[in-house]
């Protein structure tokens, strides 16, 4: 059954809101998790409702007042998200930033105690939209599941890397891990007991695996950093730059006890027009887009995309003809709505 887009959100803002998360935050997080749920990253999207609610219940993810500033310069701001809800966090640093970036020329904004912000890519138009280039990326410095290359016990997370570029048609839209697979992907494989195609994980004497259990096993095992086996010293280093943009940058890192779910975050917003001008900057987007356009395809594809284009086209069909959501999702949804009286979108 695939559902409206509007229904969609309206049932997650409702199931917030009667878990008393005040209205204007509650209309952030449904956005940002139907958003994920739009763009195919069904991990990061309405299968967190869920989790998200059970977090309200018992403290673990704060749904009253505003961060803490911990320092401003300018071009720079810090916050203390104090464990609030981490859509409606970032969306506010966004806003700041944009608005910094437009007088100063780029902006950025970390924050430490973030709650959990889902689909890192659900942000980005929201800054290319208005011309802005936009990188963001987070660890979680309370959760370890990514060995460094060469190593064996689980240091890094899948630390993510979001990316949006404006162009004279569709943006240009990044959102990697930095790991060969994220924890929601793992522990959804573990769920409907998957196995992975290739040996993207490793168990804890650090032989290569295809079975998500072994991150589960006791001790653990991990996921091996992007780029596997031969070349995972590369997601090695992109993983460490992460770390130390997101918790050691906002200062509050893998230095601190672990604090429940949490998400340390960096942001940057870029004006082009402070590195010369728009029509410039244009121009060579525009050029390169096309000379990846014009690539001929290698056996197997149709055709080269950019990067979000794929997810763009996913975006398009499911507002057409309505949002496929997973079945396990709704499941797990089931008894919050009931507990809250509201009606699952198949029922309205």
């Amino acid at each position: 059954m695939r559902h409206a887009y509007d229904t969609v959100v309206a049932f997650a803002c409702e199931l917030l809101e009667r878990a008393s998360m005040p209205s204007d935050k509650a209309a952030a997080v449904a956005h940002i998790l139907v958003e994920g749920e739009l763009a195919g990253r069904s991990t990061h999207g309405l299968a967190l409702l869920a989790p998200y609610l059970g977090e309200i219940e018992t403290g673990g993810m704060r749904v009253e007042g505003d961060p803490e500033t911990i320092a401003d310069f300018g071009a720079c701001l810090g916050w203390d998200g104090r464990k609030l809800p981490g859509p409606w966090l970032v969306l506010r640093a966004l806003d700041h930033a944009m608005a910094r970036a437009g007088r100063l020329g780029m902006a950025a904004v970390t924050i430490q105690r973030s709650h959990h912000i889902a689909a890192l890519g659900a942000y980005l138009t929201r800054a290319t939209e208005r011309g802005f280039l936009t990188l963001l990326t987070l660890t979680d410095p309370g959760f370890s599941s990514v060995a460094p290359f060469g190593g064996v016990a689980p240091v890094l997370t899948s630390n993510p890397i979001a990316f949006g570029a404006p162009t004279k048609g569709a943006p240009i839209l990044i959102d990697i891990s930095t790991s060969m697979a994220t924890n929601g992907l793992v522990a959804k494989y573990r769920r409907e007991g998957r196995t992975f195609a290739q040996p993207w994980l490793l168990d804890n004497a650090g032989r290569p695996s295809t079975n998500p259990a072994a991150i589960f096993a006791e001790p653990p095992g991990s996921i091996l950093p992007l780029g596997g086996l031969d070349a995972g010293h590369k997601g090695y280093g992109i993983g460490m730059m992460v770390e130390l943009l997101t918790g050691c940058l906002s200062g509050r890192g893998r230095a601190e006890p672990r604090d429940g779910w949490s998400a340390a975050v960096f942001l940057m917003v870029i004006d082009p027009a402070a590195f010369g001008s728009d029509e410039a900057y244009l121009r060579q987007v525009e050029v390169l887009a096309a000379a990846c356009h014009a690539s001929p395809p290698r056996p197997g594809f149709d055709r080269v995309r950019l990067p979000g284009e794929a997810s763009a086209e996913r975006r398009a069909e499911q507002l057409r003809d309505g949002i496929a959501i997973d079945p396990a999702t709704l499941a797990a949804l089931e008894p919050w709505a009931r507990k809250f009286a509201v009606l699952l979108p198949g029922m309205r």
